[in-house]
């Protein structure tokens, strides 16, 4: 079987974790989804999967080949389309994650016209507060909120996120609105933990200098998702530290209030991460400079 169609074969596999769905797929009998897996073994020598009558998993040498086939066949279909002309070139695959808030509120209602330009283009769309593993997981590129660790993929900075302190009017009307740092002792916060049951380090806020400084606050609900925090600050449960780009359409209706605007928690960076490669497809390339042009109104440098 022709070499760039059996690594073709060996993605989907790997990516479905099963012969019978790949088969299905690529409309090609199981029989020939199996050999052609079987060939690529015997020509690199190593054994891609784990084969049992449940699962089918990646090997540790199966997810380095995985990754290599993926940028080949990439640079490839690049190759191809190279020529073609700029409006509606744009083909293959594209996988790319992002906070919830931000799919919500900014890509999702201006997706369809970049879809509609692209339409040869297939887009899956990941949005968690989880951060995944751009190159173990096949993502094109990440849209990221908060400091970045470090890591061997390229940042591209696109700014920053103001955040605001807030309130339901409904919690306001039972318990006052804080005036000082010191009302926050009668207040309650909303404590946003992405791993549950490690230690919440209170109200953030910047101090003179603008360094971050918490003080801590008494909180009965603690959340590990973006849309339980928000859920939970509408219900009543207590103050929470957002994006303003998140609170805007609450604040707008009335249903959220800020509070303590001279304390805003620092300002949060806003990134765009790739892996480090030789060249991006076409495709990638085309789809971050929408992002961040469609991003930058709502950012601060």
């Amino acid at each position: 079987m022709e070499q760039l169609q059996a690594m073709r074969i060996y993605l989907r596999v790997a990516e479905l974790a099963s012969f019978s769905q790949a088969a299905e797929q690529l409309s090609l009998p199981k029989a020939s989804i199996s050999t052609a897996v079987q060939q690529l073994e015997g020509q690199l020598g190593a054994r891609l999967l784990h084969r049992t009558t449940r699962k089918v998993q990646m090997t540790q040498d199966g997810q380095a080949y995985y990754e290599r086939c993926r940028d080949l066949l990439a640079d490839m279909e690049e190759l191809q389309s190279m020529f073609q002309q700029a409006e509606g070139g744009l083909s293959g695959r594209l996988r790319v994650d992002m906070p919830s808030g931000v799919a919500r509120h900014i890509v999702l209602p201006a997706l369809p016209a970049f879809l509609a330009a692209h339409p040869r283009l297939a887009l899956e769309l990941s949005s968690t507060d989880r951060r995944v593993d751009l190159v173990r997981e096949g993502f094109d590129c990440v849209l990221r909120i908060g400091t970045l660790g470090d890591s061997s993929l390229i940042a591209r900075p696109l700014g920053h996120f103001r955040q605001i302190n807030c309130a339901s009017a409904a919690y306001l009307a039972r318990h006052g609105t804080p005036q000082t740092l010191d009302d926050l002792d009668q207040h309650q916060l909303i404590h946003y933990q992405p791993t549950l049951g490690s230690k919440a380090l209170g109200f953030e806020y910047q101090d003179a200098d603008g360094q971050p400084r918490y003080r801590a606050m008494p909180g009965a609900l603690s959340v590990n998702n973006t849309d339980a925090y928000m859920g939970a600050c509408l219900a009543g449960f207590g103050l929470i530290q957002v994006p303003t780009v998140g609170a805007a359409v609450h604040l707008a209706s009335g249903a959220l209030q800020t509070v303590l605007p001279d304390y805003p928690a620092p300002p949060m960076p806003v990134s765009l991460l790739y892996a480090n490669r030789r060249q991006l497809p076409r495709r990638v390339q085309a789809f971050m400079h929408w992002l961040a042009e469609l991003m930058q109104p709502h950012l601060a440098s």
